[in-house]
């Protein structure tokens, strides 16, 4: 015998069922890419912590460590890489990429490869070892530094060279080749500690994303939608149907007028009204008069677009940002990008060691 609800029917448990094991469904693969990319961030934090390289590493290596120099790691695949065209690359930064894209193998359009051989990463230098001779980018001499978005790929320009080289490394080695490189960077600058608290924001940004489980689906929940094929979307199909086909079959076969009444038609009819009655103003339309809403969320008003929902780290903001937001003292000598204290003022010291410190902490990312 059928399971059946008090209305004595079945169709809405089978509703019940198809929801739930969608919403199920939704939920496993949701909370499987957030995990992913938590156990990554967390990898790399670890990564931030344990790395400070040995001189053991450089064992067997073709290469001379100088007195004190320490190796971080080495990648045996690796080009040797130009650029065609010149090209003024951004300062090098500490700054990460919380959700890197898929890198594709191919490179970038104006970038060749010269030669093959071995990367190494140092203390102080970046190194290529090839076939044709070696490669070294002291991190002193960087004045500039860049990882291609969409190709592994990293291009960069020293002082005492007018070509822009870099590396190119396979993809599934490009992140952390990456990731090592900052940290390398940051050791030269001493600079660590502000790689390892950008890391910490964003394992706490990624923590409050995570996918909560949906409430379950009842029977009693179902509509009458649901016993139709195709659901909702059948209705409103079905309904636009309705109403199109009278529409089409009126203006299919307009009635033929004469010349003397098509004259009379086309007379716009003057309205009387009675002698001394006040002619009354038309109201405009409150479609035409409202203005769109500015997404802000929560943000104050402003003509540089900043908000608090979602969209890139501002890192040189705009002269004008304390005519509208409540800027903290000395705000102008931070270097970090710029982020609300928990006080409603907003700070230049994001992703730095103690950012809002006498401000009750960070309380969110200010965005463009």
């Amino acid at each position: 015998m059928a399971e059946t609800d008090s209305t004595g029917s079945t169709w809405r448990y089978n509703w019940a069922r198809r929801q739930n094991e969608r919403r199920q469904r939704r939920h496993r693969e949701a909370e499987a890419a957030w995990r992913r990319h938590d156990d990554e961030l967390r990898r790399l934090r670890t990564l931030a912590l344990d790395l400070h390289g040995s001189t053991a590493a450089g064992r067997g290596l073709p290469l001379e460590l100088d007195q004190g120099e320490k190796v971080f790691r080495a990648w045996p695949a690796a080009q040797l890489v130009e650029m065609r065209h010149t090209a003024v690359l951004p300062a090098p930064d500490l700054t990460l990429e919380p959700h890197p894209a898929p890198l594709r193998h191919r490179p970038p359009d104006g970038v060749r490869a010269v030669d093959a051989g071995m990367a190494v990463i140092t203390n102080r230098r970046l190194v290529f070892l090839g076939g044709s001779g070696r490669r070294d980018w002291a991190y002193g001499k960087m004045t500039g530094l860049s990882h291609d978005p969409a190709a592994p790929v990293t291009l960069i320009q020293v002082l005492d060279r007018k070509r822009t080289t870099g590396l190119r490394l396979p993809a599934p080695a490009a992140v952390d080749f990456r990731f090592v490189l900052t940290l390398a960077f940051a050791d030269a600058i001493e600079q660590r500690d502000s790689v390892l608290a950008q890391l910490d924001e964003l394992i706490a940004e990624h923590d409050q994303i995570r996918p909560f489980r949906q409430a379950i689906a009842t029977p009693a929940q179902a509509r009458l939608t649901a016993r139709i094929p195709g659901g909702r979307r059948t209705v409103v199909v079905a309904a636009a149907i309705t109403l199109a086909v009278p529409v089409a079959v009126l203006d299919s076969d307009p009635p033929v007028r004469s010349a003397s009444e098509r004259a009379v038609a086309a007379t716009p009819a003057t309205p009387t009204r009675p002698e001394g009655e006040p002619v009354a103003k038309p109201r405009p339309s409150p479609s035409a008069s409202a203005a769109p809403r500015e997404r802000r969320c929560g943000a104050p008003a402003n003509p540089m677009g900043y908000d608090f929902c979602a969209g890139e780290r501002i890192r040189r903001p705009d002269h004008r940002v304390c005519d509208h937001f409540d800027c903290v003292r000395d705000f102008w000598s931070g270097r970090g990008y710029l982020v609300q204290c928990r006080d409603g003022a907003v700070s230049l010291t994001g992703g730095q060691r103690g950012a809002c410190a006498d401000h009750k902490g960070v309380r969110r990312t200010v965005f463009t």
